[in-house]
């Protein structure tokens, strides 16, 4: 079964993420045959510490690598990507609230769109280790590459793998991840998500207790309940570095060109199935 590391590994009576249609796996592998345009994603997950969940469609599922510092646009920055379990194409649109067990956290769909191979056989391209592909998403865009390297995952196997940006138009100094740090779903950042859920389950139990993202949870969870007007004994504090300070503007959704300039996503493929 493709997708049987995954639902192994989560509870669906207490997690909100979508198990996978075994119907929908076959019918979106018989679809996606050749070198057509395919679903990408990319989410921001918030749990015991903050990472980018790097997606692509392949045979009916979605290819996940974990990216630690999320994805660069600068072709000298190679950035660490752990191959991980595969996950089902509705995950695809997943956006919310983890409220306990594996990856407890916050869930946001930082980028999605299409994203189209540069080699004729994905297949071969995946057991090499060297998968050449363009993305069209809100943010990420032009050609990208996964190479695996000889580091072996702490959890054993192969699972090392690098994120590199090649240089095009779409190349660029900017940080794309500050630049643009909301969702291309709700517009919102994680308070937003956190408030249209509920902000109470985590005040006595937090998915994070220590460390850089314990305090970041303090700060959103904070945020979450005075927005829904909720104001608790916590402590207070802006998001600092995650950038929106809790509005919904365009700056989740722009996309960014050649030399780090600001290009508009009207006209992108946005990837909404």
């Amino acid at each position: 079964m493709a997708l049987e590391k995954y639902r192994a590994k989560r509870n669906f009576k207490e997690s909100p993420e979508p198990a996978g249609d075994a119907k929908v796996v076959a019918e979106r592998a018989r679809a996606a045959k050749g070198a057509k345009p395919r679903f990408f994603c990319v989410q921001k997950h918030l749990a015991s510490h903050l990472h980018y969940d790097f997606r692509l469609e392949h045979n009916g599922v979605l290819l996940s690598w974990a990216v630690p510092k999320g994805p660069s646009l600068d072709p000298s920055t190679k950035r660490l990507a752990m191959m991980v379990e595969d996950h089902p194409i509705e995950y695809g649109t997943f956006e919310g609230v983890i409220p306990s067990g594996y990856g407890a956290g916050i869930v946001m769909l930082w980028d999605r769109g299409t994203w189209t191979p540069e080699v004729d056989d994905v297949e071969a391209a995946l057991k090499k280790g060297d998968l050449k592909f363009t993305l069209d998403g809100y943010k990420l865009k032009g050609s990208w590459v996964l190479v695996r390297t000889k580091g072996k995952w702490a959890g054993g196997g192969d699972r090392s793998w690098l994120l590199i940006k090649h240089r095009d138009d779409w190349a660029g100094e900017v940080d794309i991840t500050d630049f643009a740090p909301l969702s291309v779903k709700s517009k919102g950042d994680f308070a937003d998500i956190l408030a249209e859920a509920n902000p109470d389950i985590w005040i006595s139990h937090r998915p994070a207790q220590g460390g850089e993202a314990g305090a970041l949870f303090e700060k959103i969870i904070q945020r979450a309940l005075e927005m829904r007007g909720e104001p608790k004994d916590e402590p207070k504090g802006s998001m600092g570095s995650m950038g929106s300070g809790g509005s919904k503007g365009s700056r989740g959704t722009r996309s960014v060109g050649s030399k780090g300039s600001a290009k508009s996503s009207k006209g992108s493929v946005s990837g909404k199935r």
